[in-house]
């Protein structure tokens, strides 16, 4: 029995590193609530990867994805997943839905990939009733995307980038700051972005008792709470992203314990990107079943197991 696909309808390229996927898959369009996301196989002999749904269009029976390519899996998919062609597998909507609370003022902040999958939570705001501040980060003013989307729906919108060539320079905590004071009566603030981004954002918050929300991505392999993989500590108790999450109580979450485990299959990634990077540059077009095949064990190929800091899936590389 052959497996369903999924075709890619539209590509957009945000830089060399950021694209955004637009994927036919009506039931899922139907389904999908803000804040949920999505498990997918890009081919037969690729790995599982979660991905926040970025975007829906129930009328289209669209999903959109956007896609950072720091990884082995992400870098393949940047290559191959073009218009017209199409992943083997998404699973989901999967996660809890992102609550759409009764606060009347609302400020969603967005930093780097994170920009994306606060959307659909500040669209939710906004067609709840609530006076929604946007505040996004960017490294650079032509690293920018998605800001048309954000004024459609946000009463204001703060643009913080690194080097200050648009909005604010300087980090989103400082949007968020600029928020509150003129704000002062903010009933709650979503963040999504880098780990050391929100741990920011709960810290800005935290002093103003303002209920912060964060949306968590740990390394997560089922998606069902089967593997223990995703488990984070928040309020001192155990808790499983895909199934209890992926959003939490920013002020709860325990981010060292949670930088921590992003970073303990640093060296199994460097060592798979490397294979692909060697697959690669060895062939025109790579054998797909070959790769699946290669040796998983950190040392394959006499590939260096020196612990490398991979980027945060949501972190800004050279742009997104």
């Amino acid at each position: 029995m052959a497996m369903s696909t999924f075709e890619i309808v539209a590509r957009e390229d945000f830089s060399d590193v950021t694209y955004l996927l637009e994927i036919r898959h009506p039931m899922m369009a139907r389904a999908a609530r803000a804040g949920q996301f999505v498990i997918v196989m890009a081919h037969e002999h690729g790995e599982r990867i979660p991905l926040t749904i970025a975007d829906f269009d129930r009328d289209k029976g669209t999903i959109t994805l956007v896609i950072q390519a720091v990884g082995k899996t992400t870098k393949e998919m940047q290559q191959r997943c073009k218009v017209g062609a199409a992943l083997h597998a998404v699973v989901g909507p999967m996660g809890i839905p992102s609550p759409v609370s009764g606060a009347k003022k609302v400020i969603c902040v967005g930093g780097g990939l994170g920009v994306a999958p606060i959307f659909p939570q500040a669209r939710a705001f906004k067609e709840n009733g609530a006076y929604v501040i946007g505040v996004l980060g960017f490294r650079s003013k032509d690293l920018m995307f998605w800001t048309d989307k954000f004024n459609d729906c946000c009463d204001e919108l703060i643009v913080c980038t690194d080097d200050g060539s648009s909005g604010i320079k300087g980090l989103v905590t400082e949007g968020i700051r600029r928020a509150i004071e003129k704000h002062p009566d903010v009933d709650e603030c979503v963040a999504i972005g880098p780990t050391v981004m929100m741990r920011g954002c709960a810290e800005a918050t935290r002093a103003h008792k303002i209920k912060t929300i964060v949306s968590l991505n740990p390394v997560m392999v089922d998606g069902t709470g089967m593997c223990g993989g995703c488990r984070v500590k928040v309020g001192g108790e155990v808790k499983f992203a895909c199934v209890d999450g992926p959003d939490f109580d920013g002020h709860l979450v325990d981010f060292d314990d949670l930088i921590s485990r992003l970073r303990r299959f640093a060296t199994e990634e460097k060592a798979a990107r490397e294979r692909w990077s060697e697959s690669c540059r060895m062939m025109t077009t790579p054998n797909l079943g070959a790769l699946a095949s290669q040796s998983s064990g950190p040392a394959a190929g006499g590939v260096s197991t020196e612990l490398l800091e991979l980027p945060d899936p949501y972190d800004e590389v050279r742009g997104g």
